[in-house]
């Protein structure tokens, strides 16, 4: 299929829910044979969205049902011109979770997602979140910001005025995310061309430089996210792509100095998408965590 129909395809799957009174795609996959697990709730990263996980959300979704949300402000949701906060993230998050009757979860977490996840963990451990969190699979996020190598892309974004800009193209979206990845992956056009027109899709391009805020936020209260990162009582499992250029492989030794029980795969070869590089073998890595 060309990219759009990959994105028309994908879009057919899901559905928008009212949330606060802005639409939120969300995708609701039933497990395949369901063996009683806890739903797996999937949270994407900067500046992708829930597409990223159409690789391996078949085996995802073999034994358990798998929730995957677009951030408002990325993908398919809507895409208002407001300041865009991790905590605004995790509320549309929680808004989901009520309507889609979540529970009890587990949580997958990429980049950005692990940042909401990060508040989504604080509130869990002050008693305020409207679901209990019974497992978590962590990946390849600045969740240590200060060790983060920022793209030129990323800095160049960051010193933009917060406000929509028509700078970003499709030719500098694709060549920034290509750039993410590692340079032993082979990553289709077709895969470049689609993660483009989801961004684009009601003008969401123009706001990067204010979805990008959440690198902000991040630095600011990284004590509380990560914190909660570490601190969870929930096991925590990391699969990680070694060759990621931003979120360097060594965060993974500064969480397990933290935390030393983590279950840590690397997966070699791999840059900052896994789940798009080498979705075998992440699937593989993730689905042997949350059944450990």
């Amino acid at each position: 299929m060309t990219a759009a129909e990959d994105v028309r395809d994908w879009e057919a799957r899901g559905a928008r829910l009212d949330v606060a009174g802005r639409a939120i795609w969300v995708l609701d996959v039933p497990a395949r044979a369901d063996t009683g697990a806890d739903p797996l709730l999937v949270l994407h990263g900067f500046p992708s969205c829930s597409f990223d996980w159409r690789h391996v959300l078949d085996a995802l979704c073999a034994h358990r049902r798998v929730v995957l949300v677009d951030f408002l402000g990325f993908g398919l949701s809507d895409k208002p011109d407001v300041r865009y906060s991790m905590r605004l993230q995790a509320d549309v998050v929680e808004g989901v979770a009520r309507q889609v009757g979540l529970e009890r979860v587990a949580l997958l977490t990429h980049d950005m997602g692990d940042t909401v996840g990060g508040e989504l963990l604080a509130r869990s451990l002050e008693d305020t979140l409207p679901f209990a969190v019974t497992s978590r699979v962590l990946t390849n996020g600045s969740i240590y910001i200060d060790m983060a190598h920022l793209t030129t892309g990323q800095e160049l974004l960051l010193s933009l005025p917060d406000a929509p800009t028509e700078l970003v193209n499709a030719v500098g979206y694709r060549a920034g995310l290509a750039g993410t990845f590692s340079p032993k992956s082979s990553v289709p056009d077709d895969e470049l061309d689609a993660q483009w027109l989801f961004a684009a899709r009601n003008d969401g391009n123009t706001l990067l430089p204010r979805t990008i805020r959440y690198i902000e936020d991040r630095r600011a209260e990284e004590r509380r996210f990560t914190g909660a990162i570490e601190s969870h009582p929930s096991p925590l499992a990391v699969v990680w792509g070694e060759d990621d250029p931003i979120a360097i492989v060594e965060m993974t030794q500064t969480l397990r100095a933290a935390r030393s029980d983590i279950d840590l795969t690397v997966l070699d070869g791999v840059g900052h998408y896994p789940m798009i590089e080498a979705p075998e073998r992440f699937a593989a890595a993730v689905t042997r965590a949350l059944t450990r």
